[in-house]
C-alpha cells in the first residue's frame, strides 16, 4: 500500500505551484476585506475569504463498507468551496483526491474480471488517464452535472508543475517511482441560467509498478466567475488560495490515524491478493476445461468416471449411456431402460453406469 502521507500534508504545500497559473489582475480603486475562517468539519485548516462570502463542504471520510473496499478510507478527503453567494457565481472549489485502478496491470484484470467501471477494493476501475482527459471525463462532470453548452477555450499541459511534484515526492518517498501529469483547461458553459468562465487544474499521480495499477487525481480545483468578469477576480482567488494554514494538531492526528488505517488496509490487500490468485487459478482451470472439451468434441469423445476405480476414462460420445464392470468390460447404449445385468445374452454381471465427469467449476 501507499506510504502514509496526508492528503493535506502535501496537497496544500503544492498550492503555490498553481498560484503562478492565476495571472495577477490590475489593482482596483476598491477595498476588499478578508477574514480568516476554519474548515467547518474538522478544523483541519483555516484560510482567508472575502468578508460576506461563505464556505461549503470540508473534510469527509469514506466508509469502506459502503465503498466496497478500504482504498478510499485511509486518508481524509476534501471537497471544499469558497463562494461569493449561495449559487457560487464567483467560486473556488477543491475537489477530493480519489484513487482509481487500472486493471491492465493485474493478472485478473487481464483476464477480463475487472471491466471498466467496476469496483476493485473501493476503487473504480479506469485505465490511467492524462490530466486533460481526467478533467474532461471525470472532474468537470462531477463538479457540474447540469452544465450545458460547454466550450473549451484553452487546454494545456503543465510539465513544470508535474516535474516539481515528482521531484518533491521522490524526496519524500524515494522507494516508490511515482509519475505525474498536470494540466489546466479553461471552459465556458451555462448553468442555472448564467454563463460562466472557469479554469480547471489537475495533477494525475500514477503509483507505477509498486502500485500495481493504482492511480489518482491530486490538486484538482477550479475557479469560476460570470463569463465576462474573470479578470476582475483572479487576484482575490490568489489571496484565498495562498492563505491556507494547516492545523498542526489535526495533521498529527490524521497521520497517526492513517498509519493505523494503512495497517488494516495492508492486511486487506494481502487477503485480496490471495483471493485474486484463487480467481486466477480458477480461470486457468476453467480455460483448461474449455480446451479439453473442444478436443473431446473434435474427436467425438467424452470423459467418464469409472465407478470401480474412480479414475477418469476417455470413451465415445456417440451413445447416451455407458456401462462398465470390475473386469473392464464396457457397454454403450442409447436405450434408457437397458440394464446389462439382466441381459441373458451377455453372461456377465456387476455392471454399473459410468457417469460423465463433472466439469469445473460445477
Amino acid at each position: 500500500m501507499k506510504p502514509v502521507l496526508s492528503y493535506l500534508q502535501f496537497s496544500f504545500i503544492m498550492l503555490f505551484l498553481f498560484a503562478g497559473i492565476l495571472s495577477a489582475a490590475p489593482r482596483k480603486n476598491t477595498t476588499q476585506i478578508f477574514q480568516r475562517v476554519n474548515e467547518p468539519k474538522e478544523q483541519a485548516f483555516n484560510l482567508l475569504i472575502p468578508r460576506g462570502w461563505q464556505v461549503e463542504g470540508g473534510i469527509f471520510r469514506v466508509n469502506p463498507l459502503a465503498q466496497g473496499g478500504p482504498s478510499q478510507s485511509i486518508a481524509a478527503k476534501l471537497d471544499f468551496a469558497v463562494k461569493k453567494d449561495q449559487a457560487g457565481s464567483v467560486m473556488i472549489r477543491w475537489l477530493p483526491d480519489v484513487l482509481y485502478y487500472d486493471a491492465r496491470m493485474s493478472p485478473a484484470g487481464q483476464m477480463g474480471l475487472f471491466p471498466q467501471g467496476s469496483n476493485y477494493q473501493g476503487m473504480t476501475v479506469y485505465n490511467l488517464m492524462p490530466a486533460l482527459e481526467f478533467i474532461r471525463r471525470i472532474a468537470f462532470p462531477y463538479a457540474h452535472p447540469r452544465a450545458q453548452n460547454v466550450q473549451i477555450v484553452e487546454q494545456r499541459n503543465l510539465p513544470k508543475v508535474a516535474g516539481s511534484y515528482q521531484q518533491r515526492m521522490r524526496a519524500l518517498v524515494p522507494m516508490i517511482d511515482y509519475s505525474y501529469d498536470a494540466a489546466t483547461i479553461t471552459v465556458t458553459y451555462q448553468e442555472g441560467g448564467q454563463r460562466y468562465r472557469e479554469k480547471f487544474m489537475c495533477v494525475i499521480e500514477s503509483w507505477g509498478q509498486a502500485g500495481a495499477g493504482m492511480w489518482g487525481n491530486k490538486e484538482t480545483f477550479y475557479i469560476r466567475t460570470p463569463e465576462n468578469e474573470f479578470a476582475n477576480w483572479e487576484a482575490v482567488f490568489g489571496i484565498i488560495q495562498n492563505s491556507v494554514q494547516i492545523n498542526r494538531q489535526w495533521l498529527v492526528g490524521e497521520i497517526r490515524g492513517q498509519a493505523q488505517r494503512g495497517e488494516i488496509a495492508i492486511r486487506t490487500q494481502q487477503e485480496m491478493q490471495r483471493i485474486e490468485q484463487e480467481i486466477s487459478t480458477h480461470r486457468q482451470r476453467t480455460n483448461a476445461e474449455i480446451h479439453n472439451d473442444m478436443f473431446l468434441t473434435l474427436t467425438d469423445q467424452e470423459e467418464y468416471v469409472n465407478p470401480f476405480t474412480n479414475q477418469v476414462e476417455t470413451g465415445s460420445n456417440q451413445w447416451q449411456h455407458r456401462w462398465t464392470n470390475a473386469g473392464g468390460d464396457v457397454i454403450y447404449t442409447d436405450q434408457e431402460d437397458y440394464d446389462p445385468n439382466s441381459d441373458i445374452n451377455l453372461n456377465r454381471s456387476g455392471f454399473q453406469r459410468t457417469p460423465v465427469r463433472k466439469r469445473f467449476p460445477n
